[in-house]
């Protein structure tokens, strides 16, 4: 791919990303791969520690560097204006993928924390629409994508999901809403919805830090997906001609058939 990122003449070429939530997870797996396909990446979350990381290791593979990063917590309207100015004055921007979200608690509606409610709002959808709304007048000038990374959970309730679930059916609608919006402006809005994923953090993060009970999430199931099965669909997603436009990805493991639905081996 041709990286032209900064000539006026020729954005359209430019093949730069920038990721959300980056330092682990769906975000740290598709920075990797859309710098191994031969994107420039931006790479953004709060910390810091992690993002230099994980640009030592991919720069480090692919003998140049093609990840740069930036610090932000997107649910702060001053660091993510920070990280955007310091996007935008390095070069053009191709996509925006929105990996950044989290879940917390697994309360029933009657009991829920509000804290964890409004934490899941700012991050999943105020946080995912304040930084699509700084980046879309650039991703319009290269013809680009705005990407979401949302979930099945944005599909199908299931019981002491309410919070987390209507969160991600808000970011699914605000990205469907958008593609609407947006029909006939040189921009492609793509919603990705993926089931079951193993991380590293998400369940971890969900149960508090309670190792066993993040683990029996998984308990039994052949094969849940991996982070990097999520990035090859954003990295198919994206390399698609600029006219089309995957309006929706749904992917789940074989033994998932929804979320009340999943196969066990015990």
């Amino acid at each position: 791919m041709e990286n032209n990122c900064n000539t006026e003449s020729n954005v359209k070429n430019c093949h730069r990303a920038v990721v959300t939530g980056a330092s682990s997870g769906i975000g740290a797996a598709t920075v990797r791969t859309l710098a191994a396909d031969g994107w420039q990446v931006v790479a953004l979350a709060r910390r810091e520690e992690k993002l230099r990381a994980l640009a030592d290791e991919v720069n480090a593979e692919q003998g140049s560097d093609v990840v740069t990063y930036a610090v932000a917590d997107i649910t702060d309207e001053a660091s993510t204006q920070a990280a955007v100015d310091q996007v935008l004055a390095a070069g053009e921007v191709k996509a925006l993928v929105n990996c950044a979200g989290a879940a917390f608690g697994k309360d029933p509606v009657a009991t829920a924390n509000l804290d964890d409610w409004r934490g899941m709002y700012e991050l999943n959808v105020i946080g995912t629409l304040r930084i699509t709304q700084k980046l879309l007048p650039a991703l319009k000038r290269t013809e680009g994508t705005v990407l979401v990374i949302s979930s099945t959970a944005g599909i199908e309730p299931y019981e002491g999901g309410a919070g987390y679930c209507a969160s991600k059916f808000a970011e699914r609608v605000m990205a469907r809403v958008l593609r609407l919006e947006q029909v006939g402006e040189p921009v492609r809005i793509v919603d990705i919805s993926p089931g079951m994923v193993q991380t590293e953090e998400f369940s971890l993060k969900r149960f508090g830090g309670d190792a066993d009970r993040a683990a029996s999430v998984y308990a039994g199931v052949p094969n849940p997906l991996k982070a990097e099965d999520i990035a090859e669909c954003v990295r198919w997603a994206l390399a698609q001609p600029d006219t089309v436009d995957i309006d929706s990805i749904v992917v789940r493991p074989r033994a998932e058939g929804s979320y009340t639905k999943v196969f066990r081996t015990a």
